[in-house]
């Protein structure tokens, strides 16, 4: 036999070879997944299934499913949902199916569900709720904006819509619109997550609005726990340049959860750009004792240094900003400066 004869019959061997453990991998998955279904809680839904006579097998599929679905068996639990929604196309089972293909990243798949389901059940804003997330997800962000304005086209007083139209303004950097459509939905329902949210954009805006939303926040607050209220006005004293108000706030956080470690690097840069760079530093080797896998408390530890004229030491931090965060640019350029 000559040699490419000889080659040429290896590889068919290989080939057949890797077929075969191809196959043998399915058959042993499949078989896994017989084992379970034929197991409790979902045996006696296995039998009832199995049986030729079984009445409301769609109904049979969509329990045994959510059974799947609490164990964390959703490869398993989106077949029984599949076969349910063949078998009878209703509201909740779509819902369960779409659902669960986003938890597998079927994205794709789940949004053309979804969009079936939307002309289905033209009633039923959870599954345009949905849609728009996984259009946010995916990147197809004017599709998702343009859903959000035909929902509210239809109900003005949806303030979910509102807030979600305001979480994708603020991601398109549109801190005008998302102000206004945040601010409509915490007017529609006014809720600490709408208010912080919407705080925030106000304190990163220098709008005084934040101070006023965070006080009628922490007024509500009779356990004296938040400490997001607190940390908005921190943000909102410090763009204003008034440090010292800022550092109070921090502090407030801080002494409620001392393992807050953004309160501990605001703090520091608060105090850094007030030039109290000894009480910086500390501040900032504070954050990384609360945690050392935060990148920006390495690299305002540099900047500490490289202040007091330690650049052997800034060099040192801004290295290890960037083995915890390979893409913090502003580490690696004053790598480069100072070297």
């Amino acid at each position: 036999m000559n040699n490419s004869l000889r080659t040429l019959c290896l590889l068919f061997c290989f080939a057949g070879l890797w077929i075969a453990g191809c196959n043998n991998n399915s058959t042993s998955k499949n078989d896994q997944q017989t084992a379970v279904l034929h197991r409790q809680p979902f045996l006696p839904l296995t039998d009832s299934l199995s049986q030729s006579n079984a009445g409301d097998k769609a109904g049979l599929y969509f329990r045994r499913g959510e059974l799947l679905a609490r164990s964390n068996l959703h490869e398993l639990a989106l077949k029984d949902y599949q076969q349910s929604w063949k078998l009878a196309p209703e509201e909740f089972t779509g819902f369960r199916y779409a659902s669960t293909l986003s938890i597998l990243g079927q994205t794709g798949q789940a949004i053309r569900l979804l969009q079936d389901c939307q002309q289905k059940f033209p009633a039923n804003t959870s599954f345009s709720s949905l849609l728009g997330e996984l259009y946010q997800q995916s990147g197809r962000l004017t599709e998702a904006l343009s859903l959000y304005d035909t929902l509210l086209n239809k109900d003005s007083t949806n303030f979910e819509i509102w807030y979600e139209k305001g979480l994708l303004l603020e991601k398109g950097k549109d801190t005008t619109g998302a102000i206004q459509a945040l601010a409509k939905a915490y007017q529609l329902q006014p809720v600490n997550t709408y208010a912080l949210e919407l705080a925030h954009l106000y304190a990163e805006s220098r709008n005084a609005t934040a101070l006023t939303i965070c006080d009628n926040v922490l007024r509500k607050d009779s356990s004296h726990e938040l400490l997001d209220p607190l940390f908005i006005k921190g943000i909102y004293y410090s763009n204003m340049t008034l440090y010292k108000k800022a550092i109070v706030q921090f502090d407030s956080c801080i002494h409620r959860d001392w393992k807050f470690t953004d309160a501990y690097l605001e703090k520091g840069i608060a105090l850094y750009e007030q030039k109290a760079y000894d009480t910086a530093l500390s501040t900032f080797q504070m954050t990384i004792q609360v945690s050392n896998t935060y990148p920006d408390a390495y690299y305002w530890t540099g900047r500490c240094y490289e202040v007091m004229d330690q650049k052997d030491k800034a060099i040192l931090y801004y290295r290890q900003t960037l083995a915890l965060d390979k893409d913090f640019t502003e580490a690696a350029e004053r790598i480069k400066r100072l070297q």
